[in-house]
């Protein structure tokens, strides 16, 4: 597995070089922010559930044959304890190589604290349908 040269000391800073090394399409530099372990998982807007680095890093080679994907996270919400991080986010993806209008993802990225920093444990994704979700607020959701 990939190392990194320093420890990611939030999971903020895991996510910034999560969507950096994304937007260069690094698959070294993708495959280093995952834990090191293998229940690890990753899903990808309309592919199947992928466990483990060899599989996830499959994924991310195949994505990278047409160079890097532009995404821009918005309308983050996080949930967080002292060794875990779930960011909920949409994210705005351009691909230079697509001539189709930018997409809108729904994704959950969970990290997790570890020896060696702020780790990927989970990336989940789902193509938003239609137009991109309005900013809402949390006191004006009924359950």
């Amino acid at each position: 597995m990939p190392k990194l040269s320093k420890i990611l000391e939030t999971p903020e800073e895991t996510e910034a070089a999560f969507y950096d090394a994304i937007s260069r399409a690094d698959v070294e530099g993708v495959m280093a922010l995952w834990a090191d372990e293998e229940e690890i998982v990753c899903i990808h807007p309309g592919a199947p559930r992928l466990v483990g680095h060899a599989a996830i890093r499959a994924a991310w080679e195949s994505i990278f044959e047409q160079g890097g994907v532009q995404i821009r996270p918005v309308q983050l919400h996080v949930t967080q304890n002292v060794m875990t991080s779930i960011h909920n986010i949409i994210e705005e993806v351009h691909r230079k190589v697509s001539r189709q209008q930018d997409i809108h993802i729904l994704a959950t990225n969970v990290y997790m604290k570890t020896a060696a920093g702020w780790r990927i444990v989970t990336h989940h994704a789902s193509v938003v349908p239609g137009e991109a979700p309005p900013e809402t607020s949390v006191a004006t959701l009924l359950h």
